[in-house]
């Protein structure tokens, strides 16, 4: 069964990677190891990521940030040329002005934040699923817990019923109780779902710390 996988990058860093030791991630082993686990006779022919540059100046390692995000997405497109491929959104900060933070609400009292935004990531995410399966890909992968996706899912599920769709819930497994769950109307609209990643896979599908290229070798970032 041809398969492609839609990586939500956003929610799978605050899902499973933030703030922990399994940033420099090879989320084409991951992903495709998880899909032969449903079906051996899966084909994985392409995996698009999508995300944003970061800001540097308002991240909390500023350039160091922009720098270890490029050089991952360089570790990626070098070991994956045919396979990998990003599809960029952007971040937009602007000045906002929002209700403080009081019960009840008082609409009028309001303060100035900096309010920083995802552009074009979860349209750009829908209209390639609904396009690739318009086209005739077998089978859909979302990398997401995001509901936005939701009417992407049901649009394909009218128009191409021979599609398989799939959910993969980038949330880390923990104890028992402890977690909300997954995105159930996603869940619904899959024919299988995952809802947990693993420690122990993150830790096991990690990208090699050197990795040559034609030019400038890519190394791990120190700080991740």
């Amino acid at each position: 069964m041809q398969t492609t996988i839609y990586i939500d990058g956003l929610n799978l860093y605050h899902g499973t990677l933030k703030g922990g030791a399994y940033k420099w991630l090879d989320v084409v082993k991951l992903f495709t190891e998880i899909c032969h686990e449903q079906n051996p006779s899966v084909q994985v022919v392409k995996i698009k990521f999508f995300t944003a540059p970061i800001k540097g100046k308002i991240a909390s390692r500023g350039e160091q940030a922009v720098q270890a995000q490029n050089a991952y997405h360089k570790a990626l497109r070098t070991l994956y040329p045919d396979r990998f491929q990003i599809i960029e959104g952007y971040f937009t900060l602007e000045e906002s002005g929002m209700p403080r933070y009081q019960t009840p609400v008082v609409k009028e009292d309001r303060v100035s934040v900096w309010r920083l935004e995802e552009k074009k990531t979860d349209v750009q995410i829908a209209l390639t699923m609904y396009r690739d399966a318009c086209k005739g890909m077998e089978q859909l992968v979302l990398v997401s817990n995001d509901s936005d996706i939701v009417p992407a899912f049901e649009a394909i599920r009218e128009d191409c019923p021979q599609v398989h769709l799939a959910s993969i819930m980038p949330r880390l497994k923990r104890i028992e109780g402890e977690d909300r769950p997954g995105n159930a109307e996603l869940a619904h609209l899959s024919n299988w779902v995952r809802h947990h990643i693993r420690e122990e896979e993150l830790q096991t599908c990690q990208l090699p710390v050197f990795i040559p290229t034609k030019k400038k070798p890519v190394y791990k970032p120190n700080y991740w």
